[in-house]
């Protein structure tokens, strides 16, 4: 279920990313390689940018295919930018909400993605949603699981929780809720990447203080791609990469654990 890439890096034309490797973004929507759930990725696409000095990213996003979109081919030649979320759909629910349902979703500096499936949808989630802010149900973009997830995290950002915290207690709630969900998140805020590998397939692409890549499947060949284990946090910026597995909270941990029962440090790293 969908295919997404998150970048930051030196300024590239958004195409130098998702159209020009090999197995780019725009590949992997008809002809991914490494997909567990679905084969093709027509259902809706979108890509979110920033440009330098604005904090805000701007969007694009359609309804259709990404191979069948004219307007995005001249965009991805043409705009440039150090950081970006891009993601290709394979519908939970066909037709839903056409392109408000395709990702990213956003809010102020935050660009968000959802590759998997939320089980039971969408009865096993309704006591979450009834335990968030009226406001924020009634603002959703969507009707999908993916714009609920995106409202859990969204209200753990405003509240002040640190990303790494917001996905990982919204990935342990969720799956506490409707077990057997697949909960790949994706986030940026134009400076870091986080994203959790539940259930998917979670990549990352490394060049220490010049670029990060993170994506469902690697873009094209290079030896230096390295597999997120599942069940893992993943936080990113330029310069480093820090994996951290997830538990579920109520797990006991042994002496011998070198990770803690909660699902991140207290403490976030420097």
């Amino acid at each position: 279920m969908c295919r997404h890439i998150a970048y930051l890096g030196p300024e590239s034309p958004l195409g130098g990313v998702l159209v020009d490797p090999p197995h780019s973004l725009f590949r992997q929507s008809w002809a991914p390689r490494r997909q567990r759930y679905g084969t093709v990725n027509a259902d809706g696409f979108g890509v979110g940018w920033y440009a330098e000095g604005d904090l805000v990213p701007g969007r694009y996003r359609r309804a259709g295919p990404i191979w069948g979109d004219q307007s995005f081919a001249d965009l991805a030649r043409v705009v440039r930018t150090g950081a970006l979320l891009a993601a290709v759909r394979d519908a939970t629910v066909a037709g839903a909400d056409d392109e408000a349902a395709a990702a990213p979703f956003t809010a102020g500096p935050w660009l968000f993605s959802h590759n998997g499936a939320v089980a039971g949808w969408p009865r096993s989630l309704a006591p979450l949603a009834a335990e968030l802010p009226a406001v924020e149900v009634l603002s959703m973009e969507a009707r999908n699981d993916s714009a609920l997830v995106w409202a859990l995290v969204l209200n753990r950002l405003r509240a002040g929780d640190e990303e790494g915290q917001a996905l990982a207690d919204a990935v342990l709630e969720v799956s506490r809720a409707a077990p057997g969900s697949r909960l790949n998140l994706l986030l940026t805020n134009g400076e870091t990447i986080t994203a959790t590998a539940w259930g998917d397939t979670l990549w990352y692409l490394a060049a220490p203080g010049r670029s990060t890549v993170v994506a469902s499947e690697p873009y094209d060949d290079d030896p230096h791609w390295v597999e997120v284990p599942d069940r893992t946090l993943l936080a990113a910026s330029r310069t480093d990469v820090l994996l951290t597995p997830l538990k579920e909270l109520e797990e006991p941990t042994s002496p011998n654990d070198d990770y803690t029962s909660s699902a991140l440090p207290k403490e976030p790293p420097a």
